[in-house]
């Protein structure tokens, strides 16, 4: 059993009883029995987080084979264009590991990676598909076929994207703003649609990753999946075009979006810093319209994008870093809002996977959760607090002790430092 934890959402303390690595009874605490898996010592228990966006094929190239002097995301996609030259497939499953190691420490168990099929060897792909199936028993892991560089635009485009759908990808990808013409994006994404569908596979497009008003395949994307087979299957990820639409056709926008299913992820810690390089000052944020597609009620997510990669050059795969990130620049300071941003990188990311009865908190779920040093969502979100304990299926992975800051002041003892506050929710 996992004791002495809170819950979001119930008063008190609890026990979570686990047999045959399935949540069995969730039960007030001191009235759970079993050997002890776990004691949170009243932190706070959550399902696990999810990373609905990363690129793990690109973790961990920062500076190679130079830097994005620019910091865009045009001279990103150069830069990569080079590194990618030099891939091995040791390479790229290194890289990824290791990541996904910091990904499971942090607490994200389920994680939507994309990779780059613009490469007729599949290089990276292959040992994607390796690294799935190598952390399957600790981190559930999905593969996107990403096709970087455009596939109407792009030689035997269609082709590799077959080819990795054929390979045992769970997704299948686009990037229509990318491709030369609007006519060749719709294009693009016919094709995406028509191989995830006969594939029985999930559908993730970049879409309007750029600062252009007039990039509006979100719509396209969003039609194409109410009317196919794909209505809640599919998601448009970035959509950071969104940020600069009229007020009218973004009323429109949110009556399309929501009858039609899709999920959108933002990417915060990244396009905050890839949008608006064009622009003087006022300097748009360069993130897709967080508060207004919720309160519409369309799926929203919060995904990192990238780990230390010629996009962007920082990050420690938490989520909840990401989140906190997201909270101030999608403005989301109302603290139903807050809680809103934490189910953000928890249940609204584990519906952008469709992980379904595969996640939750919950009775006869899979014992998969993290225990972290905190009161609340709030709570955890503002303090960056790292899980004490991962349990993944049943197992502790992972262990962080609390670490506690002693102050000395002047004029008075020597006394310790937790950054609460009895009016903090």
């Amino acid at each position: 059993m996992i004791r002495n934890v809170r819950l979001i959402g119930r008063d008190g303390l609890w026990d979570i009883e686990v047999e045959d690595a399935r949540i069995a009874r969730i039960v007030p605490a001191g009235e759970g029995t079993g050997d002890l898996l776990a004691d949170g010592a009243g932190g706070l228990a959550s399902a696990p987080f999810v990373e609905p966006h990363v690129h793990l094929d690109t973790t961990l190239t920062a500076g190679e084979p130079r830097w994005n002097a620019s910091g865009s995301l045009w001279e990103g996609i150069a830069v990569w264009s080079e590194r990618k030259q030099s891939l091995t497939r040791q390479d790229v499953i290194d890289r990824a590991t290791e990541v996904l190691r910091w990904y499971a420490a942090n607490g994200v168990l389920h994680v939507r990676s994309h990779v780059d099929v613009t490469d007729p060897g599949l290089v990276a792909l292959d040992a994607m598909i390796e690294v799935r199936e190598n952390v399957r028993d600790v981190v559930n892991l999905q593969l996107v076929a990403f096709p970087q560089e455009g596939i109407v635009s792009f030689d035997d485009g269609p082709q590799l994207l077959e080819k990795a759908a054929e390979r045992g990808v769970d997704v299948i990808g686009a990037i229509p703003h990318f491709e030369d013409t609007r006519e060749d994006g719709v294009r693009s994404l016919e094709i995406a649609f028509d191989i995830a569908e006969r594939h029985g596979l999930l559908l993730d497009a970049h879409c309007d990753e750029i600062d252009d008003e007039q990039s509006r395949f979100v719509e396209v994307l969003a039609t194409l999946a109410r009317r196919g087979g794909l209505r809640g299957r599919a998601t448009a990820s970035h959509t950071t075009a969104m940020g600069s639409y009229n007020g009218a056709y973004s009323y429109k926008l949110q009556r399309v979006l929501a009858r039609s299913g899709i999920n959108l992820v933002s990417n915060p810690l990244a396009n905050l810093c890839l949008q608006g390089r064009f622009d003087d000052y006022p300097k748009r944020r360069g993130l897709t319209q967080v508060k207004e597609m919720l309160a519409a009620g369309v799926n929203v997510a919060f995904g990192h994008d990238d780990v230390m990669d010629p996009w962007y050059p920082l990050g420690t795969a938490s989520s909840l870093q990401v989140a906190l990130v997201g909270i101030a620049a999608a403005q989301l300071t109302g603290t139903a809002e807050i809680d809103e941003a934490f189910r953000m990188i928890t249940d609204r990311a584990a519906r952008v996977l469709h992980l379904g009865d595969a996640y939750g908190l919950e009775e006869s779920r899979p014992a998969s959760l993290v225990i972290l040093p905190a009161t609340s969502p709030y709570d955890a979100i503002r303090r960056q607090t790292r899980p004490t304990h991962v349990i993944s299926n049943a197992r502790l992975i992972a262990r962080t002790p609390t670490t506690p800051t002693h102050l000395t002041w002047p004029d008075e003892p020597p006394r310790q430092i937790t950054f609460t506050h009895p009016t903090a929710p």
